[in-house]
Formats: C-alpha cells, structure tokens, sequence
C-alpha cells in the first residue's frame, strides 16, 4: 500500500476544502505550522498524514476534523 492510500480521503478533502475557500497551500501550511512543501508533501502522498496533524490542518482551514475525514459526502450531493 502506497502512503497516497493511508493518506484518502483526508488529502483529498483537505485539497478541496482549500480550494472551495480559495485559499492557497502555502497560507494553509504556514498557518498550521508546516513548510508549503511539507503540506504539499502530504497532499500528493510523498509524507503520511498523521493523526497530529489533522487538528492542525482542521484549525487552519477553520473547519471541524470530521469535514477533513468525511467520505463520499461530495459525490453523494449531500454539501
């Protein structure tokens, strides 16, 4: 299993969630306490997200963690 595979849907939706807000990464990243090539390291599953991370990320996209770990709520039309 590649770290792409651990890392869905969370890299996903963080993704979408990102550009929903028409945010960038680097103001994400930055805000959560990353480098932009560590947050885009996890996005594209060169570097597992871990479960510390996803408060991090959660705070920084103003988002509850649940929304980062949701699964099909997007196709199923249910935003």
């Amino acid at each position: 299993m590649r770290i792409a595979d651990f890392n869905a849907p969370a890299a996903e939706n963080i993704s979408r969630l990102i550009e929903e807000k028409g945010l960038k990464q680097v103001f994400i990243a930055e805000k959560a306490g990353y480098k932009a090539q560590e947050l885009n390291d996890m996005l594209n599953g060169r570097r597992l997200i871990k479960v510390c991370d996803v408060p991090k990320i959660a705070l920084a996209l103003n988002v509850e963690i649940n929304e980062i770990y949701e699964v099909g709520k997007k196709e199923e039309g249910l935003t």
